[in-house]
């Protein structure tokens, strides 16, 4: 029996079982290694790590870290939870069972990604996701959009405030309208609907365009994706009947972090602010601190 379980090994997950080691209570991560730190190759927004850091090097770092208060990990993927009395029974993938008497959501969001070749290589250094957190790195830079209907659209249009050198390519999104068609021609933005083959690297490797299935070859600096249909990961907690908002992702109290069921925590992406790792950093280490007054409160 834990007092409680963490489920998301990402940086919201270990950011709170770091906290919550240090105060010696009995800790479990479940981490299935499929969130959104396993494919960035460098984030480069986080205090203290000026030329960038990767989500798999934080997740390392974090993970010793835990282990050297006395957290305990399981590779797993939890895919079943219900409550029994007062404790939550979970049910991983493996066939193994869990209890705890608190659980932290941290499941994160998963990003719609096609099967594009020399796509993943490049993520967080020269192909990004999020324009709050990597816009300023195409300043001035010709930048190719990789996506899909308005939401590429939008990410094409939100990325003029570094540079005015963009190119939207729609994947596989539906034909833009012609009132849409117009605004990005107006402001400059090349559109092409076509779906794209493969992305073009350099040594390194380095992103440097596209080919189209048509064969033409488009060339650029850097790259942004924007397909939408992310998966916000809360179907789990929606079984243990967490509150989820119409777009999944789950409201908590702003001080503590908790959701409408009492001892269960949400942070991280899946909860209702701007997606950034730093973030959820924070809001890990805030869960954490008030799942600690709720053990003490009990004890």
């Amino acid at each position: 029996m834990y007092e409680c379980i963490i489920i998301g090994g990402g940086i919201a997950g270990l950011q709170a079982a770091i906290q919550l080691g240090r105060y010696h209570h009995r800790v479990l991560v479940i981490d299935a290694n499929n969130g959104r730190s396993t494919l960035c190759r460098a984030y480069h927004n986080v205090l203290g790590w000026p030329d960038g850091v990767s989500g798999e090097k934080l997740r390392a770092i974090g993970r010793k870290q835990a282990e050297q208060f006395g957290v305990h990990f399981a590779d797993d993927e939890v895919i079943a939870a219900e409550k029994k009395g007062n404790v939550f029974v979970l049910f991983g993938k493996s066939g193994n069972t869990y209890e705890s008497e608190r659980l932290l959501f941290a499941t994160g969001v998963k990003d719609r990604i096609p099967p594009i070749p020399n796509l993943i290589p490049c993520l967080g250094t020269s192909i990004y996701v999020c324009p709050d957190c990597d816009g300023y790195e195409v300043t001035n830079k010709k930048v190719i959009v990789l996506g899909a209907g308005t939401v590429g659209a939008n990410m094409a249009i939100t990325l003029l405030y570094w540079t005015n050198d963009i190119i939207y390519i729609n994947h596989d999104g539906e034909e833009l309208s012609a009132t849409w068609q117009k605004q990005l021609q107006a402001k400059g933005i090349r559109y092409f609907r076509e779906p794209i083959a493969s992305v073009l690297i350099k040594e390194g490797p380095e992103f440097s365009g596209v080919r189209l299935q048509n064969g033409n070859e488009i060339f650029a600096e850097r790259g942004f994706i924007a397909f939408g249909h992310n998966k916000v990961n809360t179907d789990l907690a929606k079984q243990l009947g967490v509150e989820r908002l119409e777009n999944k992702h789950i409201p908590t109290n702003p001080r503590t972090k908790q959701t409408n069921v009492p001892n269960i925590w949400a942070a991280g992406d899946i909860g209702v602010h701007s997606e950034q790792v730093t973030i959820a950093m924070g809001e890990g280490a805030q869960a954490a601190i008030w799942i600690h007054k709720s053990i003490v409160e009990q004890r």
